[in-house]
């Protein structure tokens, strides 16, 4: 029985497929090169750090993907499909014109949505017969959805968790070690490059940039390893777009259509699972023609805002190929942020290229803003947001506070992805 404040699906209306937005984009895009092009040991490097399925996911034309029967399971297994849920207590407290929704991507065991591609890339590398799998994390929600996958699929896992988060987020940590994850504090002593980098600042608060770094030198120099990578790359995107297919399902049992998507940016997995099958059928012109679709960042690495759209490496050491995004440069060092998980120095290449497009728009809030909103969603819905999720929240309510200025009826959706339980400390 649905109520028009929970939505919920039956576990026989889980896709079945995952949705691929590459051939819907505007124009192609660009690809990843080598800085020089006459080398392409960056390039041939890929096979060396993820499965095979994974590579063909990446570069595949194909609109849909399917999705293996067991993946599917395991989905379920770990709380999908999630519920939508309408925000009837903050309209109230805004005294808002607008409905509010709100996928919650939070309940899953980990709480965040990172779980929908930890458990794909896991496995993908079990069915190869990989022995473990190697990652950074910085708020510790992708590493934590990866040492849950790797600790179901049978798989070791190792992370390298920027200095800031593991000093500053202990209960992340717990929670993977938990899972049986090694965490180790990046810069670490365990690598070339992490050495490197405390030589010449023992104190370095770290940054994805450099934790990818370490754990891509860690894959290449131990046999039976693989990378995981919990945001930027097309499979990723892919692997999250059943956020967005579930979303659609809910948003016809309810027969409407939003004004307003809206995600917040570390990487670009969130906003574009949620955003990019029904950006898709917009593209297409199915549905959707007067949607908006915004993506949120922090004031403290503006990539979107103020970074430029260019090529730059996705790891700091520049190991892996040059990728075209928007960036604030791979040797920039973000702030300690409560919101660790945006302190990326680029965003996805296919969000990058929608926003060079002008088919998403980009929003910045600083840390004060985006805390005084978690709290007001916590006392009027229950649920303390993650920092990186109230981001999204902020921009919600500022379009819900214009919409009662104005009269205006909006209904506005937003991924809630996930829950800041593990980020009071």
């Amino acid at each position: 029985m649905q109520s028009h404040d929970v939505i919920q699906l039956s576990l026989d209306d889980l896709p079945t497929h995952w949705y691929n937005v590459i051939p819907d984009l505007p124009t192609p895009l660009p690809p990843p090169r080598d800085p020089d092009q006459d080398d392409q040991s960056r390039i041939e490097l890929l096979p060396r750090l993820f499965p095979d399925i994974l590579i063909d996911q990446e570069f595949t034309p194909e609109r849909w993907v399917q999705i293996p029967e067991e993946l599917r399971r395991f989905y379920i297994a770990v709380g999908r499909p999630t519920p939508l849920c309408r925000a009837r207590r903050l309209e109230s407290r805004l005294n808002t014109s607008a409905q509010i929704y709100y996928k919650r991507e939070d309940v899953s065991p980990t709480g965040s949505h990172k779980t929908n591609t930890a458990l794909a890339q896991a496995y993908y590398a079990k069915l190869r017969g990989f022995e473990g799998l190697v990652t950074e994390t910085g708020a510790g929600q992708w590493g934590s959805a990866l040492a849950l996958a790797c600790s179901l699929l049978g798989l070791k896992c190792r992370v390298f968790m920027t200095r800031s988060s593991y000093l500053r987020k202990p209960y992340r940590r717990s929670l993977m070690e938990a899972y049986g994850a090694d965490v180790i504090p990046s810069p670490s002593g365990t690598t070339e490059f992490g050495r490197k980098i405390l030589a010449h600042n023992s104190d370095h608060p770290g940054s994805l940039g450099i934790a990818i770094s370490e754990a891509l030198e860690a894959v290449l120099h131990q046999d039976g390893l693989r990378y995981a990578v919990g945001s930027v790359m097309n499979f990723v995107m892919l692997h999250q777009s059943i956020i967005g297919l579930e979303v659609m399902k809910q948003l016809k049992t309810l027969d409407i259509e939003p004004d307003l998507v809206v995600g917040c940016v570390g990487g670009g997995s969130n906003f574009c699972g949620i955003s990019l099958p029904l950006l898709g059928a917009k593209l297409r012109g199915e549905a959707y023609q007067k949607t908006r679709f915004v993506a949120v960042e922090s004031e403290a690495i503006p990539r979107m805002t103020k970074g430029q759209y260019r090529y730059e490496h996705a790891d700091t050491a520049g190991l892996l190929p040059l990728i075209k995004m928007y960036t604030v440069g791979k040797d920039h060092v973000p702030p300690p942020l409560h919101a660790a998980g945006l302190r990326y120095h680029g965003v996805a290449p296919v969000l990058s290229l929608l926003l060079k497009e002008g088919l998403v728009h980009a929003a910045a809030y600083s840390p004060e803003e985006v805390m005084e909103t978690a709290k007001l969603f916590a006392q009027t819905e229950g649920i303390v947001p993650a920092p990186e999720a109230a981001h999204a929240l902020r921009y919600a309510v500022d379009e819900a506070i214009r919409a009662r200025k104005t009269g205006t009826r909006k209904v506005i959706l937003v991924n809630l992805s996930g829950h800041g339980l593990l980020d009071l400390g």
